[in-house]
């Protein structure tokens, strides 16, 4: 008879929780135990951390480097004549945009219409003065007087009744504005015309069968729909035209960048003048940049109930929230002995 011995029990491990399979409900008591790890970016900080030296040692440059001449830029910065300047730089803006949107409109009218003959007139305008450069227009619109000594009233190709000289007519000043608001009306045609064909058809077709006439329709229905896709375009175009206007030095007329040629040419001081033409665009920018931003939010009411708020707005809740809880400190800070 033989003797066995038994091995001692080895006590059996637990069992490993069954991972949830996709589309099983997990119960929430079963995540207690697990440990949170946050998601690290390694790549992401140090692109970060080497933006922020490269801004870092900009902006040091900016503030020891003697080339850059900040006293100079004091100077003139606020100068009556960079004023008077930048007065003349907006004038030209301005008519410039007027022009060129009013032509754009009746040239995306004629692209739109049923017509051939004026479907084909406005696509050779566009074609042509989105073809030649700004500056080779504004030279050409400068000398018309050397082609065209006279204008005049009449039946075509007979008899005139009443005539004119071009240049006692079409100054330096007028031949810049004439040139902008062509170049400029040939770009507005075409973000007017896309604004309107972005429109669902639909829309149009239901107005008519409502018997909305036509002209309301393109009022009432078509433009305010068009103008949410109108206004990022156009407004991108009229800052273009504010930068562009600093080609028409060509020409001799006193806007921003000319006037600041005139002075660094004089003085010598070339970085600190342009300085100051840089910042003067900047501010200018950014200020049609906010208009541009308030604008849109406003025809985008139709499309929003409720629009997100405005910086303005973000600073006041910012600023009423950390009132709002720095009061009850206060309160407890006082209700201490």
């Amino acid at each position: 008879m033989t003797a066995t011995t038994e091995s001692p029990a080895v006590p059996e491990a637990p069992a490993a929780p069954a991972r949830p399979r996709a589309g099983d409900a997990v119960d929430l008591d079963d995540l207690d135990g697990l440990r949170t790890v946050p998601a690290r970016h390694p790549w992401r900080w140090g692109a970060g951390i080497a933006a922020l030296v490269v801004v870092a040692q900009f902006a040091h440059g900016l503030a020891t480097n003697p080339g850059w001449d900040w006293a100079t830029f004091r100077l003139y910065f606020t100068a009556d004549t960079i004023l008077q300047a930048i007065g003349r730089t907006l004038e030209l803006t301005a008519y410039g945009t007027l022009l060129g949107f009013l032509l754009g409109a009746g040239v995306a009218a004629m692209r739109l219409s049923r017509s051939t003959i004026l479907r084909s007139i406005a696509w050779a305008y566009v074609w042509v003065f989105r073809s030649i450069p700004l500056i080779v227009q504004l030279v050409f619109w400068f000398n018309l007087s050397y082609l065209y000594k006279r204008f005049g009233f009449g039946i075509p190709f007979g008899p005139t009744f009443g005539e004119f000289e071009t240049v006692g007519v079409l100054s330096a000043l007028g031949a810049a504005v004439l040139g902008l608001g062509m170049h400029q009306g040939a770009f507005a045609a075409e973000i007017i015309r896309g604004g309107i064909i972005a429109v669902d058809a639909g829309q149009r077709e239901a107005a008519a069968a409502l018997g909305i006439p036509r002209l309301r329709q393109a009022w009432r229905i078509v433009l305010p729909q068009a103008m949410r896709g109108i206004l990022p375009a156009a407004a991108n175009e009229l800052i273009s035209l504010l930068k562009g206007t600093s080609v028409v030095y060509v020409m001799a007329i006193g806007e921003l960048f000319y006037q600041t040629q005139v002075i660094y040419g004089r003085t010598g001081r070339v970085v600190p003048l342009l300085m100051v033409a840089t910042v003067w665009y900047v501010v200018l920018t950014t200020v049609l940049s906010i208009g541009q931003y308030y604008v849109e939010r406003f025809f985008a009411r139709g499309a929003q109930r409720t629009p997100p708020p405005t910086p303005l707005q973000r600073l006041r809740t910012f600023v009423e929230g950390l009132r709002a809880r720095s009061q009850p400190a206060a309160r407890t800070s006082g209700g201490q002995p």
